[in-house]
Formats: C-alpha cells, sequence, structure tokens
C-alpha cells in the first residue's frame, strides 16, 4: 500500500477521538469574533464553540477568508516533503473556492515533488458531510485501498451525501445573500425556521418553511426518513450550532425510528457557523 495520509477542511466536522486515532489532519482556516481573529485547526473544544456562538448571541459579527493558493502549497509541503501523498476532502466547490485553490497548488508542487501528490475530493459538502466522507476513506485505507482507488471511491459516494438542516436567526443567510432582507425581516417577525439542503451542485438552496422550531424538526426527521439509505452505511452526524436540546431531540427520534444506527453528534464548526448562527440543526447522512 502506497504511504498516503488523509486530511480535511476545519470547515468539516468529525469526532476528535476519530480524528487523532486515525492521523487526520486539518487544513487550518481563519474565521474572526466580533473584532478578534481567530485560526480554527478543526475539532475546536466545547469551550472554544461555546464562546463563538455566545458571541454571536451577543451581537459579534462572524466572517470567514478564503484559503489562497499559496496559502495551500506552504501546508501540503510539509508532508510532500516526508514522502506522503495526501488525499484531501475539502469544502464544496459550490460554497468556496478551497477545491479550485487546493487543486492549483497540487498542479505547482508536482515538479518538486514527483514521487508523491496531492488529489483534492470535491466533497460538494460541509460540516459532517466531510466527516462522513473521511470515515469512509478511514475505514478503505484501513482494508488495503491505495490512494487512487480510495479517491474514485469517494467521488463516488460524494452524489449520495444528503445535508438538511434549519436556522434561527434569517439574518446570517441574509448576509451571506442565501435570502432577500425582506425574507429575512419578515420571517424572523413571524418565526419561520427556513429548512434548506447542499443540492447536488454543491449549493445551498431553501426546500421548505416551517413556523417555530416543532414543526422544523418534524420536517428534518421526515426528510431523514425519506433519503435514509443504509445499504451506504448506518451512521448519521447531528451537527448543532450550540442548540443540544433540538439535537438529543432529533438524535432520540432517529434511534427510536432506526434501531441500531449510529448517531454522532457534535457542535458545528465555526466556519460554517460563522454563516448559519446560533442555534442551526443539521442532519447529515447517506441517501438513495
Amino acid at each position: 500500500m502506497d504511504k498516503y495520509m488523509i486530511c480535511m477542511d476545519a470547515s468539516g466536522d468529525i469526532l476528535k477521538k476519530a480524528a487523532g486515532k486515525n492521523g487526520i489532519e486539518f487544513v487550518p482556516m481563519e474565521y474572526s469574533l466580533g473584532d478578534e481573529m481567530r485560526t480554527s485547526h478543526g475539532c475546536e473544544s466545547e469551550e472554544i464553540l461555546k464562546k463563538f456562538y455566545d458571541g454571536q448571541r451577543g451581537g459579534d459579527l462572524t466572517k470567514t477568508s478564503q484559503i489562497s493558493p499559496f496559502m495551500y502549497e506552504e501546508y501540503f509541503q510539509q508532508f510532500l516533503e516526508k514522502g506522503q501523498s495526501i488525499l484531501y476532502f475539502c469544502l464544496s466547490s459550490g460554497l468556496s473556492s478551497t477545491y479550485q485553490s487546493s487543486v492549483l497548488a497540487a498542479e505547482s508542487l508536482k515538479e518538486k515533488y514527483p514521487n508523491a501528490e496531492v488529489l483534492s475530493v470535491d466533497t460538494l459538502a460541509a460540516t459532517g458531510g466531510i466527516g462522513l466522507l473521511v470515515e469512509k476513506a478511514i475505514e478503505n485505507r484501513d482494508a488495503g485501498m491505495d490512494i487512487h482507488e480510495n479517491f474514485e471511491s469517494m467521488k463516488a459516494l460524494v452524489p449520495h451525501l444528503r445535508h438538511f438542516f434549519m436556522v434561527q436567526d434569517l439574518m446570517y443567510l441574509k448576509r451571506g445573500g442565501r435570502v432577500s432582507a425582506a425574507t429575512a425581516i419578515v420571517g424572523s417577525a413571524l418565526n419561520i425556521k427556513p429548512i434548506l439542503k447542499i443540492d447536488e451542485n454543491g449549493k445551498l438552496v431553501t426546500i421548505d418553511k416551517k413556523r417555530g422550531n416543532k414543526a422544523a424538526m418534524s420536517a428534518l426527521f421526515s426528510y431523514f426518513k425519506e433519503n435514509y439509505e443504509p445499504g451506504l452505511g448506518n451512521k448519521i452526524y447531528i451537527c448543532d450550532g450550540d442548540t443540544p436540546k433540538l439535537a438529543e431531540s432529533l438524535a432520540a427520534k432517529v434511534k427510536e425510528a432506526v434501531p441500531g444506527i449510529t448517531v454522532q453528534r457534535m457542535m458545528l464548526s465555526p466556519i460554517i457557523g460563522a454563516h448559519t448562527g446560533p442555534g442551526m440543526l443539521s442532519m447529515i447522512l447517506f441517501g438513495h
């Protein structure tokens, strides 16, 4: 088996134990909380995440910045120098330029490191969707797949990822251009909770609107039942923007409906949370 490591964006979510045990590396990403610039190295502590979401609730503006091809080159080089190839899982090309930047960096590094390479998987995903793919890639690597076989296997899985989520504060989606100012103001006044998904092009689209958390939660559960494909894996991710009661309630409904399913719950990375706000609740799974 060729020597390669698995790397993912800090915008992805995965259990810290799984990442540490399997040598998963994270491409760091920058974000701001109010006037403070920070760098996320993946798997942030609960203390840091709570401070982040409490800051948002207190009115702190949150932003993220893109990774340039040069920054990718600098990051990848530390592994290529050791003769390691890299299987890299990046944020959806429909949401960010990270995929294109990583490909440009890989091409630039080829001449200097002809015996190692960087293969970038455009996950068309975010948060736990990246985590689900990485966990599958770990299984493939452990089973003896070389980097090219694993890369092709992951590309074939990407179209089966399903992301569904609800948000509490429409103003975060307004800032990102996902909804209009009028929609955000009226929706907030009427307690409207939009349900969104990441579509087949890796872009965010609104698929439903519910009034109140109870109706929105029921909608998320319905989307789970309609889409879940156990043949592709009995694991789902529930990632939240510091709303543990809602997340626990949704996890309990899923476990009751599908005994034996593995539900991995975690708080959402600040890189994604910067754009979705506190109270966001997501459900990510492999579907048909």
